[in-house]
């Protein structure tokens, strides 16, 4: 028989269950509890975080995810909505210059938010590109100021009505009919500039000449607002936003395994946990992955448009004796046919026998995440989710992109002997699924192409379940640490429209 309790002592009404304690969880979690609402979450590993988690081991400290934190202010915003400065709960290191791209043929470019620096850089490029660079700043602002006041942030269920919001001029510039390549194109002429800003694409299920020309508003927004560290690594805002939550009296409780969701008469009662106690409540807030909820927690058939997805990622998380020359904080590796590249891992599903990869070495931010004088590293490198690979075996997989890794540095000038890779972890699509509930093991959450942006985005409610609730990368507004907590505080607003 199962065991049954009742959450807290709180109103009924006012009782909110947030399952997992990721990122969106921690902050719907707090702006809930700001309204007056009793908040529990169960978070089913040692540790919240969710992918933006933590290695800790012989002295070295690795983010699991995540490796920079962009848009500040987001972050800022949240710990002042409960009175408090986000700067005595987390300091934040800058990072520049801030990301390096690199390529086979042994160009090279700089991404600096120094406005003077990054149009020197442009300028070694595509000389006479300065013009260019400020048109496209100038416009890309426009872009991300709209955006963020007037459809990013917004609860709004009816296409025509999001975007109704923006001015017939607003909607001229948005460039939602041309690609993102195509929009970098009307101020670049270099491809090595254009492959560049282009390549957030990857990490948002899409490419340059597949997503919207919106999607400039991605690396403005990066150069604008500054790359940042915050300190002790990624997790470090991690649990400041965790003491905030726990401050404001959010209870978490840890190893604690969601089995389902419970409903009745369409309306949901309740979880189960995986020792079979159930725990009531009438909200329920699912920070597991929309699909991942739909077909494991509720045990419902996936029917109708089905959620297209991101990539999955191999990641290798590397403690190495002494230091590493030739890597600062970032560096993206970028194969020569970036095109083929694109249509190897998104449409004929198969490892890009180029790789595209990037190396973090936060410790060279801040050393206190490594042993003194020794480096910790994290490579990141895209693949296609496991159902459109097949059965592959990973082991040998991961030993043969170890090496391309390593060969590619080699081709670059730096020297990292494998001997002084004292310690290894490696988190394969199947591991990343198998661990954070992530669906098919897509790395960031459901993709971004333009049928999957705001109101054509899984909603952050359920339209068959009342109470029933939804936060994180693969609703709305979208994947990255920002809009994962703005989508908490989004998915708090829609709880109280619905319930106050």
């Amino acid at each position: 028989m199962n065991k049954t309790r009742t959450s807290g002592e709180a109103g009924a009404s006012d009782r909110v269950l947030i399952i997992g304690g990721g990122l969106g969880g921690l902050s719907a979690a707090i702006h809930l509890r700001l309204a007056g609402f009793e908040v529990t979450i169960y978070e089913a590993h040692e540790r919240v975080g969710g992918r933006a988690n933590l290695i800790v081991q012989d002295g070295f400290r690795f983010d699991t995810g995540p490796s920079l934190l962009n848009y500040p202010w987001v972050f800022e915003e949240l710990f002042r909505a409960a009175g408090r400065s986000m700067g005595d709960y987390v300091r934040l290191l800058p990072v520049d210059p801030s990301i390096r791209f690199l390529w086979p043929d042994g160009a090279s470019f700089l991404l600096s938010s120094n406005l003077h620096r990054l149009r020197d850089e442009c300028n070694r490029i595509e000389p006479g590109s300065a013009a260019g660079l400020m048109s496209f700043l100038a416009d890309a602002e426009v872009k991300y100021n709209f955006s963020f006041q007037k459809l990013v942030r917004q609860n709004v269920d009816n296409p025509v009505a999001w975007f109704s919001a923006l001015t017939p001029r607003e909607m001229l510039r948005s460039s939602v009919w041309r690609s993102l390549y195509g929009e970098l194109g009307r101020f670049f002429r270099s491809s090595r500039i254009r492959e560049a800003l282009g390549s957030y694409a990857m990490y948002l299920g899409g490419s340059p000449w597949s997503l919207p020309g919106l999607f400039s508003i991605l690396p403005y927004g990066e150069l604008a607002y500054g790359l940042w560290l915050p300190e002790g690594g990624i997790y470090g805002l991690v649990e400041a936003m965790a003491r905030l939550a726990d401050e404001l009296g959010v209870r978490t409780l840890t190893r604690q395994r969601v089995r389902r969701i419970v409903t009745q008469d369409g309306r949901a009662t309740g979880i189960e946990l995986a020792d079979g106690t159930q725990v009531h409540a009438p909200i329920i807030v699912s920070n597991v992955d929309v699909p991942t909820t739909h077909e494991e927690l509720l045990e419902r058939k996936t029917g109708g448009r089905r959620i297209a997805m991101t990539p999955g990622v191999i990641t290798f998380y590397w403690g190495i004796r002494g230091r590493v020359d030739g890597l600062s904080h970032h560096t993206i590796f970028l194969p020569n046919d970036f095109k083929d590249t694109f249509s190897d891992l998104l449409k004929r599903k198969r490892i890009p026998e180029n790789l595209p990869f990037y190396i973090s070495v936060p410790s060279d931010t801040d050393s206190s995440l490594a042993p003194p004088g020794d480096t910790t590293a994290f490579a990141l490198v895209p693949t296609p989710r496991p159902s459109e690979l097949g059965p592959i075996d990973w082991a040998a997989a991961a030993a043969a992109i170890r090496q391309k890794i390593l060969d590619r540095l080699r081709a670059h000038g730096v020297a990292l002997d494998p001997g002084r890779i004292v310690f290894e972890r490696v988190w394969t699509p199947d591991v990343w699924g198998r661990t954070f509930g992530l669906y098919d093991g897509s790395a960031f959450g459901a993709s971004h192409s333009l049928f999957q942006l705001g109101p054509f985005r899984s909603r952050n409610y359920d339209r068959r379940i009342r109470g029933l609730y939804y936060v994180g990368a693969s609703t709305t507004p979208g994947t990255g640490l920002p809009l994962v907590v703005l989508g908490g505080q989004m998915t708090a607003q829609r709880i109280l429209d619905h319930v106050r």
